[in-house]
């Protein structure tokens, strides 16, 4: 059935591709080997991140560049990341209800995702889901994360191409100081720039490109949109390809493939000795420790190590 589903995925079937992605995000066996069926064939898409701070008009502008991709006879995949409930655990996958017109297309496929509690604007199976996307044929993967603010540089690594979008008077030079936003931008898009203050805007973040001491190869472009009436996507849509053209002229892609495989590689070990160390641990136990350390009788630190110590004494060997 796996061979059957991972060969299903290749020849592009829509369903086929739908029901791979929810074994995926369901930590399915099947999905792992499915997955490692179908990894020789990834590596061919554009990966695009979009980020920025909440209100922004991320997912108006991905429907924008989407559509006019769509009139360039490219194929799209785009996965859209809502944050989770802390309480519920549900999501309201918005970016799904604003990209209604986008449903029908047979050359686009949108995936809303929840989070469920992972950090860095991203949910834990993105990166998978995004191979899924590759290997079924689709050109260019936009990856639209959760626009927490503070902690996006994740997409910098999952993505080979990172838009970061701004808005006239949110503030949101001061937020890419504080969020390091100016270190992973490969390009800027300041939308809604029909409001007052857009162009103090790209002012400032051309100020902040020209005080950046570090060496680089790639100055990104500042380049105004409104994507409520689809202005500035196509200078936008060509600053992408122009940075695409730019990461294979100068090996780049490479290296930042080999970067994506670093960071995933460490998050599935963290992720699996996480998973193999609570398995070997009784519920109780943890309970345990941690009203100790409400009690104040011992640090977290502390009580962590004493897991640890016991897993590798008598589970981990």
């Amino acid at each position: 059935m796996t061979m059957s589903l991972a060969q299903q995925v290749l020849s592009g079937n829509r369903r086929a591709i739908a029901r791979l992605i929810t074994l995926v995000e369901n930590e399915d066996p099947a999905a792992r080997q499915a997955l490692a069926a179908l990894y020789p064939h990834t590596g061919r898409a554009h990966i695009v991140g979009v980020t920025g701070a909440p209100g922004t008009g991320k997912s108006t502008l991905v429907n924008e560049l989407a559509k006019a991709y769509r009139q360039r006879g490219k194929t799209v995949g785009i996965v859209a990341v809502d944050p989770t409930s802390p309480f519920s655990g549900g999501a309201l996958l918005g970016d799904r209800v604003r990209m209604q017109e986008l449903s029908g297309d047979p050359g686009v496929f949108i995936r809303s995702m929840a989070t469920r509690g992972s950090l860095g604007g991203l949910a834990w199976a993105t990166s998978d889901v995004v191979k899924v996307l590759d290997v079924a044929g689709y050109q260019t993967i936009f990856v639209e994360t959760v626009g927490a603010g503070q902690s996006e540089v994740e997409i910098a690594e999952a993505a080979h191409t990172t838009i970061v979008v701004t808005t006239p008077g949110l503030g949101d030079e001061i937020q890419a100081i504080k969020a390091g936003i100016l270190e992973i931008a490969d390009i800027f898009a300041v939308n809604k720039a029909d409001l007052e203050g857009a162009d103090r805007a790209v002012a400032v973040l051309r100020m902040m490109l020209d005080l950046d001491p570090r060496p680089r190869n790639w100055r990104p472009p500042i380049l105004k949109t409104v994507a409520l009436r689809g202005e500035g996507v196509e200078p936008l849509i060509e600053a992408i390809e122009e940075h695409g053209a730019h990461l294979l002229a100068s090996g780049q892609r490479r290296q930042r493939e080999r970067e994506r495989a670093r960071g995933e590689l460490m998050d599935i070990l963290r992720h699996e000795l996480m998973r193999g160390l609570l398995a070997g641990v009784d519920q109780a136990e943890i309970e345990a420790l941690v009203e100790r350390v409400v009690e104040r009788q011992m640090d977290p630190f502390t009580a962590a190590r004493a897991l640890l110590e016991k897993e590798v004494r008598y589970g981990g060997g």
